[in-house]
This record gives C-alpha cells, structure tokens and sequence, in this order.
C-alpha cells in the first residue's frame, strides 16, 4: 500500500532482558553444540518470570517519551494495538489494557493484533489506515511483547529456524511529524500453506489446554513424513512470498532494493535467515541487522522495530536513507515497510536516552528522554 498522506515514526522504543550465551545453553545441556554451530547464534534474551506485557509497556515508555518531543501528548493518541505471538496472561484477560493503563491511561480503544511475527507490521498498517480515515487524533501507539519462559516452551529446541527470545518493543505512528516517514506497508499471503504451522494437531481442542508444548519441529517433522509418503508438498517457497511482498512495497515507495540502506528481519538462525529473507532479495547479511540479531534470538513481532531501533541510535542510518521492515509468520504471510529516515537522533543533553535493556550487549544506547 502506498501511503499517500504524511504518516511518521515519531517514537520508537525496546526492552530487551540479559542475554545468555549459546556456549552456556551448550555447557547447560540445553542445546546441542551442532545446532549451536549451524545457527551461528552467538545469545539469546531470557526474561524468566517477567510478564510480556510489562516489557511492552517498558519499550513503549522509551517510545512515548520520543514521541513527546514532536508534541505528541497523551491526549492525541486514538488507539493503542498490543501484538504477541505466545500467551500473555491469564486466559479471558485484556493484556492491551494492561499496557494501556500503565502507558497513556487514557478510554481509547486497545486491542491484540496478529497473525505471529509479523504483528507489528500488521499494526502498522492498521494504524496508517486509522489516522487516513480519522482526523480527530495524531496517534497511535503499537506494542509487542513476549516471554517464552513458560514451562511448556523449550526456546533452544522449538525450531531449527530461530531460537526464541524475549523482549518488547513499541513505536507511536503519527500524522505530524518524526524520525522516520512511512513511505508504504503491505503483505502478501499464501494461505495453502497455513497447514505447515498446523502439522498434525486437531484444531480442537487447543494444543495448550491439553498441555501440548509449542514444538515447530514436531510439525516439520509431520510433514517430512507425509512427503516421504507421497503427499503434494506445497508449490509455493515462502522466499517467493518474500520477494512478491518486498517487490510491491518497494513500488508502492517508488524505490529500490539498491536505493534501501538496510533490512530489519526477523532474527532467524543463519541458515534460515539466508533461504527465506536473504537469497531471495539477493542481498548479503551485512545489508540486513544479522550481526544484531544474532545476540538477540527472535522477539516475537517486535523483531523489525527492535532493528530499527538500533540502527537510528547508532547513527548506522541517517536522513534521507531508506529502511526496510520485514518478516514473516504464520498464514503463511509476509509483511514489510519502507520508511525514510527524516531526522538524526539526539539524546536529550544530560540525560539517558533509553533504550531500555537490562545490558548493553549490542543494543541501543542506555540513555533515556525525558
């Protein structure tokens, strides 16, 4: 979708817990030093019993602070949309309430965005749409979160994909001004192969109300054993996927991949990463956030804001470069932005910037706005 009128990044925030090194996961009997060696994953961000919607909350407060500097009060805010791809809390619960409360408090509307990883993007999307249709409020702020701490999860050996993380992140879209304009959003689905996350299980009742543990693997596994058998594998690649959306978003911003600076990905092992995202744009890991992520695991949806992040307070990207946002998730569906930087970051004088991590380990500055 190509985003006709003035819509900005006007904030952006993370928060991302201490890591713990694959080597110990290694020492620890966690995980296996020949998928440690094939990941080329260096850590990955453990919570413990930090609740995923007070890392949301976390991360948004960097981002509203940001936010404030381009005016934007809490009283201009129309909605909030909360993405996560794992449970939040208790089940009949509103986890974007929660966040609300803690950040804006203010009786706008907050709901719980999906499908999976590409969340965040999703919101985005809904969010430019929101303030092209509505006049009557400047913002919206988008969160997510995870904790893949629960006991029915084993983060080290769920997928051969990634290796699953936590943290948060949230950004405020803004019709008035900020650090980034939001030159196109969009996706592309191939819904035939929404059973390649579903595997073998029935659809009720739900895997975790039985105590089924969330396990990619065992799905992979289902349908290794199918197509051994005989049965059609799909005809779609999800890197095809990829490059349809990525092709359609760089059009709808007028652009090319030659003229974008650099790719926030979802942070996928090395192999991985290379067949999905990588080779099918034909670009190398050094165009991408790999050497971030690679300390970091997957977040969730929060993945490409996480990067973002990154990138903007670091100076690794400057005005006028182009960045884009992408990942993928269940459905199958790929997402992905192009935004242009429009303005440097600069910490306030003489106070933290905050991008909120328990230790620095590659991550933004510890600085904080206030």
């Amino acid at each position: 979708m190509r985003v006709a009128q003035e819509v900005y990044l006007a904030g952006v925030g993370s928060w991302l817990p201490d890591e713990v090194t694959t080597a110990d996961a290694v020492a620890s009997g966690w995980y296996e030093e020949a998928d440690r060696t094939a990941s080329g994953m260096l850590a990955v961000r453990v919570a413990g019993e930090l609740p995923a919607p007070e890392m949301a909350v976390r991360a948004a407060r960097t981002a509203l602070r940001r936010a404030a500097r381009t005016g934007i009060t809490p009283d201009d805010y129309g909605a909030l949309l909360h993405c996560a791809t794992y449970h939040q809390g208790p089940d009949g619960w509103s986890a974007p309430h929660y966040v609300l409360h803690r950040t804006l408090d203010r009786p706008v509307g907050a709901a719980q965005v999906g499908p999976g990883c590409l969340g965040m993007l999703t919101a985005l999307e809904m969010a430019a749409h929101r303030l092209a249709a509505d006049d009557g409020k400047d913002a919206v702020l988008l969160t997510a979160a995870d904790n893949f701490s629960a006991p029915l999860v084993d983060r080290w050996n769920s997928s051969r994909l990634f290796l699953l993380a936590d943290g948060g992140a949230a950004a405020v879209v803004s019709r008035r001004d900020g650090f980034a304009r939001l030159l196109s959003v969009g996706s592309v689905s191939a819904p035939s192969m929404e059973e390649l996350h579903r595997g073998g299980e029935e659809l009720f009742p739900p895997g975790i109300t039985v105590g089924r543990s969330l396990n990619f693997e065992e799905r992979s596994d289902h349908w290794r054993k199918r197509w051994a058998e005989g049965a059609a594998p799909p005809k779609v690649h999800l890197g095809d996927v990829v490059a349809e959306a990525v092709d359609r978003a760089l059009v709808d911003a007028d652009t090319d991949l030659e003229k974008v600076a650099r790719i926030c990905h979802t942070g996928y092992a090395d192999g991985a990463l290379h067949t999905i995202y990588l080779d099918p744009l034909d670009v190398e890991a050094a165009h991408g956030t790999w050497e971030f992520t690679r300390h970091i695991g997957h977040v969730g949806a929060a993945d490409p804001f996480i990067g973002l992040e990154r990138l903007w307070t670091r100076g690794e990207v400057a005005p006028g470069d182009r960045v884009l946002l992408l990942a993928a998730g269940p459905g199958m569906e790929v997402a992905c932005a192009v935004v242009e930087i429009t303005a440097p970051y600069l910490p306030a004088a003489g106070t933290d910037d905050g991008a909120g991590t328990e230790s620095d380990n590659g991550t933004a500055p510890q600085e904080e706005d206030q």
